[in-house]
């Protein structure tokens, strides 16, 4: 028998707070999962439970505000009741100058800056991106599924210290829809979200091939579209998770021997390793340089971007 998996998303279930979420929320609610509590409070708040017909454990959190915007608060009780769980998110909005309209994201939690990245389980994130897919077509809505480079909302907070991403061993990823009101407000696209986190367990068989996403813009077409890419009859694909966006290189000084260190801890947080590096073709040198060290670090191929478009002509070693 599998193993039972176990995975806790927490979701701001406040109407005067934020966008998205509660509507996920009382989209759960209706739908019938949120009918078993279990027999603790988080934060003072109600928990329940979903189990699905394989046994896995889904746990719904109520949170005032954003768990990122409180962590101190919150991280208490997210390591009593959930340290040893297998996957966690958070569901919340995306909003941004220039930001993609109607997509539906997902990204993995770190802050480049200070090189501090939070574990990241890219199949997982595969399972749930592809449920997000199949739910939306289903759904006949005219959103995107994407993923976004790394980054961590409470640095944005004044007083958030990114070394508390380390103080919580789950990993994490941010569920978000974007980027306007209209889109917020989208039921189908919530429901979509809301459902599909039911699926991040869901295996289909597909070979993931997992990458270092170097460069690039924040929501960089070829790490989003790589995301539905597959080859050799559907069976194998890309594992997208941790992505270091070119602004952030920059910020965060990724050059020479501390752009390894930096980029060596973020390689070390992708749960199953990596089998490639793929670095956008318009990164300064210097920094492909640095992923050139990592290639030979790691023992994997280096390739640009527009390679992303003909996997099967990658060498994997």
């Amino acid at each position: 028998m599998a193993k039972t998996k176990k995975a806790v998303y927490y979701i701001c279930d406040n109407h005067d707070w934020g966008y998205v979420s509660y509507h996920v929320w009382d989209i759960l609610k209706e739908k019938g999962y949120l009918n078993n509590k279990v027999d603790f409070t988080f934060d003072g708040r109600e928990v329940f439970k979903y189990t699905d017909k394989n046994n896995n454990e889904f746990y719904f959190v109520p949170t005032e505000v954003a768990i990122c915007r409180d962590y101190p608060r919150y991280l208490s009780d997210m390591n009593r009741y959930f340290s040893d769980f297998d996957m966690s998110g958070m569901v919340t909005w995306h909003e941004g100058t220039n930001a993609l309209s109607r997509v539906i994201t997902v990204h993995s939690i770190g802050d480049v800056n200070s090189g501090i990245y939070g574990p990241a389980n890219p199949q997982y994130m595969h399972n749930l991106m592809w449920a997000m897919e199949r739910l939306r077509k289903e759904a006949g809505l005219d959103f995107s599924v994407v993923t976004e480079a790394t980054h961590w909302s409470g640095v944005y907070e004044g007083d958030g210290n990114p070394e508390l991403i380390l103080k919580y061993p789950v990993p994490m990823i941010d569920i978000e829809i974007g980027s306007e009101p209209e889109s917020w407000s989208n039921m189908d696209a919530c429901r979509v979200l809301a459902l599909s986190l039911l699926h991040i367990f869901d295996e289909d068989g597909i070979k993931l091939h997992n990458l270092l996403c170097m460069g690039g813009v924040h929501f960089d077409p070829g790490f989003a579209e790589a995301v539905h890419a597959t080859w050799n009859d559907g069976k194998e694909s890309f594992g997208i998770s941790h992505i270091i966006a070119n602004q952030w290189l920059v910020s965060g000084e990724y050059e020479g021997e501390k752009g390894i260190e930096r980029a060596c801890d973020c390689v070390d947080a992708i749960i199953g390793g990596i089998e490639g590096i793929v670095v956008h073709d318009k990164l300064k040198g210097c920094y492909k340089d640095v992923a050139r060290a990592l290639g030979e670090k790691y023992k994997v191929p280096v390739f640009k971007h527009q390679t992303l478009r003909k996997p099967e002509t990658i060498k994997w070693q």
